[in-house]
């Protein structure tokens, strides 16, 4: 068993209670948030202990790792107490606001002999298994070409100041557009492209605010990027397009272009997620030349979007995850690197590993209009694809 305490008890913190049943490994202790009422209606609806303060809850020893849900601006503050506490930390997305801050972070669990690992938890899900198999056995050749989509939909149109968590949470809409899609988003994608594919070399990114009103008012703070669009060159060969938005229509799908056959994932946030394979020089499923047939005779294309090819066989189970659309097992992560140091390793997502997605994550997210080509700091070592994350 695993003693873990949340720090920070906002929207987030929901998706890792709803999911937490699924790994009975962990325990969690208890949870601390510097505002007030946050704590008091997270402990009062999930019955947890609250801690008077955050010393208090990073120096509990029965907590043994730390999770660190605060907002993206005290992701770093929080991390390093917590590790210089002795703790290990599992931190939400991304590691710090700065690849410095980032980079100390994980110098710093290397010194002491502590993980640092990092959200997003989707990567670890039925569907990346069947994918990561499936390139393994070399069913689409070798992997030359990446399409990577992780567009929310035009959410700011939407009625966002209702939506609540289950315990009564607000969902933050205000700071999600100052941060930017991309840094809330981008992890979902590189955390499969990574995982699958290895580290990145070069990012030739481009990043705007192409709709500046969201209904925030004169006095809110300047808006981050709702649009970012970056070309990935990875050390395996592979190439990448990734585009990260908030206003074209809910699109998480990934496809990968081998040259023997492609692979599409229906979305990236859904653990059990349609997984399609379509091999060069195949004999079409019967759905599809239908469809072919009917276009043809037709002389224009069906009102509907179908993805070519047959499905692969995703593993299903009865575990817990949130409602559509965020359908990841949020502390899978947590559990995976609960595991990880039982065992004396690090988990997948972490240390170097964690670092090059935040690093990739702000040098798309703070690209701009002036487009160049980065060549990344932070790289890591491993043999991919990588089973049973």
């Amino acid at each position: 068993m695993t003693g873990i305490a949340f720090v920070g008890t906002g929207f987030v913190a929901d998706y890792y209670m709803t999911t937490l049943p699924n790994h009975p490994n962990l325990v969690l202790r208890g949870a601390y948030d510097r505002v007030p009422g946050q704590i008091e209606r997270f402990s009062g609806f999930y019955k947890v202990h609250a801690y008077p303060s955050l010393d208090e809850a990073i120096r509990d020893p029965e907590v043994e790792i730390v999770i660190n849900l605060t907002d993206p601006e005290s992701h770093y503050e929080v991390s390093r107490r917590a590790l210089e506490a002795g703790k290990h930390v599992y931190s939400e997305k991304p590691l710090a606001m700065r690849v410095e801050q980032a980079e100390a972070l994980v110098e710093l669990a290397a010194q002491r002999g502590l993980t640092l690992a990092a959200a997003p938890a989707n990567a670890i899900s039925a569907a990346h298994r069947a994918v990561a198999d499936a390139l393994a056995a070399g069913m689409i050749g070798t992997s030359r070409l990446v399409y990577a989509e992780m567009e929310d939909g035009a959410v700011f149109r939407d009625k966002w100041r209702d939506w609540r968590a289950r315990s009564g949470a607000k969902w933050p809409g205000l700071h999600e557009f100052e941060i930017g899609c991309t840094l809330e988003h981008a992890g979902y994608a590189l955390a499969w492209l990574v995982s699958l594919f290895g580290p990145v070399e070069t990012v030739t990114a481009f990043s705007a605010l192409a709709f500046p009103d969201k209904g925030q008012g004169s006095e809110a703070p300047p808006l981050g990027p709702d649009f970012s669009v970056g070309c990935l060159a990875f050390r395996s060969g592979v190439v990448a397009r990734l585009t990260s938005g908030l206003s074209a229509p809910r699109d998480r799908s990934l496809t990968v272009l081998g040259d023997r056959g492609t692979i599409h994932v229906r979305d990236l946030w859904d653990y059990t997620s349609s997984v399609s394979i379509e091999k060069t020089g195949e004999k079409r499923p019967p759905i599809d030349r239908l469809i072919a047939r009917i276009e043809h005779e037709w002389g224009r294309a069906l009102p509907f979007s179908h993805v070519p090819g047959r499905r692969l066989a995703v593993t299903k189970d009865k575990r817990q995850l949130p409602h559509y659309p965020s359908r990841i097992d949020f502390s899978g992560g947590i559990a995976a690197q609960a595991e990880a140091v039982a065992a004396g390793q690090q988990p997948f997502f972490s240390g170097n590993v964690a670092l090059h997605i935040t690093e990739i994550a702000l040098a798309l997210s703070s690209a701009g209009k002036e487009t160049t080509t980065r060549r990344l700091r932070s790289t890591f070592n491993g043999n991919f694809p990588v089973a049973g994350l």
